[in-house]
């Protein structure tokens, strides 16, 4: 298994604070130190953490660091500043812990090193576009883009059941606070919750399948929002794991002990079809607009 974060060794002087040996001796940037040390990657020789303010009482230190590693995913368009991935399904975007084996994190720091960052993100199973600002300036700069909303981005979703004319799905999100801690619920608008607004446009119905392909436009950007809201109007996105089935099961999915021959009787698929097809923006006055070339998601409606 290829472990995210690898070990660097390094000799240390004895009797100097850590920060400060990091900072002066192995010229790391003060902020950067600080929160190696804060997250407890900067080990002694028998692998306990150092804390801020203790001082160096061995010979070598060990620093643990992300390394991208690539299993020859690409980038879809690369500019100087950012590129565009075209995410498979099933990878998630981020490690949740030091024992991930691979994520979308580790083709962007092979590919771009260790300043580029992801802009946003996207669930493992949801597949399709994703932006990685290169640097540090342009991962501000197209954060603070996202965090302003002044981009469009569309999804395509495979529905259940028939949408024969367009939605405007106006309901509020908050967590369900149950069973499952991820799970989002929608609410009446004088209950909490937060706005959200997502617009459901019907593409093509499948009688045999009784399913409908959609364009899922999210004008507010809410945790699961396409698929708890079309979830409340009755149409549950094949192949969700979370929606749509008991929540004991959906535990199990997210514990990874609900088997794939169980998952798939009980959402009707494999995986989430649900898929990030379409993105626009302006960057230094440049207009983008970028569609996915990932066609699984019409292959399995059709």
């Amino acid at each position: 298994m290829i472990l995210p974060f690898i070990l660097k060794k390094y000799s240390a002087i004895k009797d100097k604070k850590i920060q400060i040996f990091l900072i002066h001796y192995l010229n790391y940037n003060p902020k950067v130190a600080q929160r190696l040390i804060g997250k407890g990657r900067v080990f002694r020789s028998d692998m306990s953490a150092f804390n801020p303010s203790d001082i160096i009482d061995c010979d070598e230190i060990f620093i643990g660091v992300f390394e991208g590693q690539s299993r020859g995913l690409k980038p879809l368009l690369e500019f100087k500043d950012f590129a565009i991935f075209d995410k498979p399904t099933n990878l998630m975007v981020h490690p949740i812990s030091k024992n991930t084996p691979y994520s979308l994190l580790d083709e962007i720091r092979f590919h771009f090193g260790e300043d580029a960052n992801l802009i946003h993100r996207i669930d493992a199973e949801t597949s399709g576009l994703v932006i990685v600002g290169k640097n540090k300036r342009s991962e501000v700069e197209l954060k603070e883009m996202f965090q302003d909303k002044k981009y469009h981005k569309s999804y395509l979703a495979i529905a259940r059941g028939k949408i024969e004319k367009e939605l405007r799905i106006d309901k509020n999100i908050d967590k369900e606070g149950l069973l499952i801690g991820v799970k989002m619920k929608v609410c009446e608008k004088n209950e909490g919750g937060k706005e959200s607004i997502t617009i459901i446009k019907p593409i093509k119905y499948n009688k045999e399948k009784d399913l409908t392909l959609v364009e899922a436009i999210p004008l507010t950007g809410r945790q699961h929002q396409i698929r708890v809201h079309l979830h409340s109007m009755g149409h549950t996105i094949l192949g969700d794991p979370i929606y749509g089935i008991d929540d004991e099961n959906a535990e199990n999915y997210l514990n990874k002990t609900l088997s794939s021959d169980d998952r798939f009787t009980l959402s009707g698929s494999f995986r989430l079809w649900l898929h990030a097809n379409y993105l626009e923006f302006s960057y230094k006055n440049i207009s983008y607009k970028i569609y996915s070339k990932n066609q699984e998601i019409i292959d399995e409606f059709f």
